[in-house]
């Protein structure tokens, strides 16, 4: 990861940061509540291992095949989370209008500061699908209308 991007994460309030091209976080001996793992760079039985007992893995990709692409693991980890202690819970963004509502409001106080990555015009919105697909974006992609 770049040393850029470990600097945005801490900034955003994460306890805990681990550079994925240098540190292995399965090896050690921590062991963590809550892993949110945007790497994707181990199974999901390595990652459970390093999870406590009762905490929460929220893999954000996967592989998974032909048929089911990058959803492979997540659906994994969602199938077996009613069977294990530990949480297993995918990361859905549902778009609800209250909420953006909401949002909206916490943006205009100061109290929530959306970081914003790359912005494209609507005429370049394959571009800007392209930029997103490559799995290297910092923060958000914003397409203008």
């Amino acid at each position: 990861m770049q040393h850029g991007n470990l600097d945005l994460v801490r900034s955003l309030g994460a306890d805990h940061v681990i550079d994925y091209t240098a540190e292995d976080f399965t090896q050690g001996d921590v062991q963590y509540d809550f892993i949110l793992d945007i790497a994707d760079r181990h199974t999901l039985t390595e990652r459970r291992k390093v999870l406590t007992p009762t905490g929460t893995l929220v893999p954000n990709s996967g592989e998974g095949g032909k048929w089911v692409a990058s959803v492979g693991r997540i659906l994994k980890a969602r199938a077996l989370s009613p069977f294990v202690s530990q949480n297993l819970r995918p990361f859905l963004s549902m778009g609800r209008h209250d909420d953006l509502v909401t949002l909206n409001e916490m943006i205009k106080a100061g109290t929530v500061t959306p970081v914003v990555g790359k912005t494209y015009p609507l005429e370049e919105a394959g571009e800007a699908i392209a930029y997103c697909g490559g799995g290297h974006g910092r923060g958000k992609t914003v397409i203008t209308v």
